[in-house]
């Protein structure tokens, strides 16, 4: 593996030397501003508010829309971030390439290195997620098959090409969309018929519910469904016009998720405004089955599925993307940073993410939860830092819209991140750290004990 810094420069779609509709380092630039929502969208899966509901709805009181909101809230200015960095810098890479571009390969590479983490456990939550709901429903087959079998269909699919990732969303988020209005209209109706109704309850919960801080405990639990809108950064080589595509998707994403999954909490509390659950873990079922019945669950583990599917179809395109960043780089093998000839799409890197994937048959959603989380506030606490880096200290643009936009509202998205870390367990702090160590380790072999510049990508700006 070699040390030395690798150039590759972009030229663009339009440029002499480069086919039409494809960035310089290969990519297609096929997808708009509608396509990069739906990626966004698929890999939040909308009806991710389900997977912690009985959880944060016991733990903030009843108050799972006001910790929903106040999630929004949070995350909207880190995706602002991530919207100004992808202005500036408009690649594949996400926070591994802001983080370079701003304060050089050595914290670069410990950002992408924490945000790999996230990327490649994040597949795995799905397989596992889809291996305990239809071994549930098929007991006789064991989970283990379920978890192969979609491996191997998401792996080829990725294999053959962002175009078929993104028609496959299509039909996913056209399923959750259409079991959503199913949903909310039945349960509509029920609340509608059922008397006096407290419009205010999913903000106040149920009595007894007092103070604000579970309503934040409850949101920095929920601030990670937001993830979607960074994936959508890491498409920024196969996006038409990413200077400005990039960005709106990223603020449309995060918009349009946050008032999804506020309003199906707050529907859901409307028809079944309760403070615990039998059983916590499917405090779904109970809601859904009040709704519509046996019915009705059937069609939500469906949707449930197929939104499993799609995130992480989305997941584990993004993850490859990061992978082959890295790869150009030569941070990590050659072999990471190759394009098929054909398909051009990074095959070393999605077979990596699926072999990652088959640890989903031994590991635990705790872990892999505690995993991400840390990973992911790694990279909205950077992300931030880096656009006043770039465009406060670097650029020097410091007028006064400047100073809104450069200091003040990313400096806000920080000291958000900053609070959502100390919610943060033990094992995701033990476990995060443990990784960041791996990391550095590895580092100081491609240095040579730090004493060779940190390998990393150069790019000209598109």
């Amino acid at each position: 593996m070699s040390s030395a810094p690798h150039t590759q420069t972009p030229t663009g779609g339009g440029r002499p030397g480069s086919e039409p509709g494809r960035s310089g380092n290969g990519w297609r630039r096929v997808l708009g501003v509608p396509s990069l929502v739906l990626l966004g969208l698929v890999y939040m899966v909308p009806l991710t508010i389900f997977s912690t509901y009985g959880i944060v709805v016991e733990l903030t009181g009843g108050r799972l829309s006001a910790a929903y909101a106040a999630a929004l809230v949070v995350m909207l200015f880190t995706a602002r971030s991530y919207g100004r960095m992808a202005q500036a810098f408009p690649f594949a890479g996400s926070a591994y390439t802001y983080a370079t571009r701003s304060f050089g390969p050595g914290l670069g590479f410990m950002s992408g290195w924490s945000l790999l983490l996230d990327y490649l456990l994040l597949p795995m939550i799905n397989y596992l997620l889809i291996g305990i709901y239809l071994n549930a429903a098929f007991p006789a087959v064991p989970a283990w098959v379920f978890m192969v079998v979609s491996i191997m269909a998401v792996t080829a699919l990725n294999i053959l090409g962002i175009t078929a990732v993104a028609r496959a969303n299509f039909v996913v988020v056209g399923l959750q969309a259409l079991f959503i209005i199913l949903f909310v209209g039945l349960a509509w109706a029920s609340v509608s018929g059922s008397g006096k109704l407290d419009l205010l309850a999913p903000f106040t919960g149920v009595d007894g519910a007092e103070g604000f801080s579970p309503v934040l405990a409850g949101s920095a639990i929920l601030c990670l469904s937001y993830l979607g809108f960074d994936a959508v950064s890491t498409f920024a080589e196969e996006a038409k016009n990413p200077r400005t595509s990039i960005p709106r998707a990223i603020m449309l994403t995060t918009v349009l998720a946050g008032l999804i999954f506020l309003g199906l909490a707050y529907i859901s509390h409307l028809l079944l405004p309760v403070g615990t659950f039998a059983n916590t873990d499917s405090a779904a079922i109970e809601v859904v089955g009040a709704a519509g019945g046996n019915l009705l669950v059937a069609f939500f583990t469906a949707a449930y599925i197929a939104g499993s599917l799609g995130s992480a179809l989305t997941s584990q395109a993004s993850v490859s993307r990061i992978i082959h960043s890295m790869g150009r780089g030569r941070v990590l093998p050659a072999a990471f940073g190759h394009l098929h000839p054909r398909l051009g799409t990074p095959v070393v890197p999605i077979i990596v993410t699926s072999g990652v994937s088959l640890l989903a048959l031994v590991l635990d959603l705790t872990t892999v939860s505690s995993l991400i989380s840390f990973g992911a506030l790694v990279a909205f606490s950077v992300v931030n830092l880096s656009v006043i880096k770039h465009y406060f200290i670097d650029q020097r643009n410091r007028g006064t819209g400047s100073l809104l936009h450069n200091l003040l509202l990313p400096g806000i998205g920080f000291l958000l991140t900053l609070w959502l870390w100390t919610s943060l367990s033990g094992l995701s702090f033990s476990l995060g750290l443990s990784w960041a160590a791996l990391g550095l380790a590895y580092l100081a072999y491609l240095t040579r004990g730090f004493r060779r510049p940190t390998p990393h990508l150069q790019l000209e700006d598109a």
